[in-house]
């Protein structure tokens, strides 16, 4: 007859905490495409709410068999408050901590809404901006980028230029990797993109809102070396961006590819 009594946990065999003898450590090991509710910080209306896709690796001794990859989900669920770079900080922490870790990485994919105002019309609408955390921990010591996509309008100098009418512009996207040293919102780093670009997007135009833009971007040509460089400028002003990564993709109306512009500065180890 079979006993059915439940066994304890300390009765059940412990499979990943066990040796392991190939002597060959792994770099990352965790859970990744997990998907997670939260809540995070916005400057004009206080907090939003999204659906998060969550990335998260520990590195693994050589001398054990696996990790506990049921801890990461248990981490995910007790941080199910506002987020924070502090509280991404935190998570990470609490991650290495949990799992026995040397080192961690964690990356928080989601989507960010801005209500936008039509500069003639003032109709508001919303528009998404597509937003990474990305955060790695090594000897209890952490590093935090914010990952921001930014499409805008780009319109060519040199079509304007030779041409007797109208020029050609098309979508761009503009994406800033940046490492903080202080507090900075989501919206100051999408206004620095925004602010240098022919024109910004809207989700919603009317048609005075619509010859606004046109004629914004017609007076405000940008090469997309031009794009790289003029948010450069502001990335270097900012003293609470130590490191930074900015790349355009303009998409091409007359050709079938896309122009492409990427400047990386680390200004601590290039602070002129």
């Amino acid at each position: 007859m079979l006993d059915k009594t439940p066994l304890s946990g300390s009765q059940i065999a412990d499979v990943q905490n066990s040796a392991d003898t190939r002597q060959i450590a792994i770099n990352k090991v965790g859970i990744k495409d997990i998907r997670h509710p939260m809540r995070i910080r916005d400057r004009s209306e206080g907090e939003q709410h999204t659906i998060a896709n969550f990335n998260m690796y520990v590195n693994l001794p050589h001398n054990f068999k696996g990790t506990h990859m049921s801890r990461f989900v248990e981490i995910l669920n007790s941080h199910e408050t506002e987020v924070t770079v502090e509280s991404f900080k935190d998570m990470l922490a609490e991650m290495t901590e949990r799992l026995e870790a040397e080192s961690g990485h964690i990356e928080m994919n989601f989507p960010f809404f801005i209500n936008k105002t039509a500069p003639v019309s003032g109709v508001k609408s919303l528009l998404d901006y597509d937003v990474t955390l990305i955060g790695e921990i090594h000897g209890g010591k952490p590093v935090i980028d914010i990952k921001v996509v930014v499409p805008v309008t780009s319109l060519c100098p040199c079509s304007k230029k030779i041409s007797d009418r109208g020029a050609h512009n098309q979508r761009s996207h503009v994406t800033v990797q940046a490492r903080t040293v202080g507090f900075i919102w989501i919206e100051e780093i999408i206004d620095m993109v925004e602010e240098q670009a022919s024109c910004e997007l809207f989700g919603l135009l009317k048609r005075p809102d619509e010859k606004y833009v046109t004629e914004h971007a017609y007076d405000n040509p940008k090469f997309v070396e031009d794009m790289v460089r003029d948010i450069a400028v502001q990335l270097n002003r900012e003293q609470r961006i130590s490191a930074y990564t900015v790349e355009s993709e303009n998409f091409e109306s007359i050709h079938n590819h896309s122009a492409y512009a990427l400047i990386e500065r680390d200004k601590t180890s290039d602070p002129v």
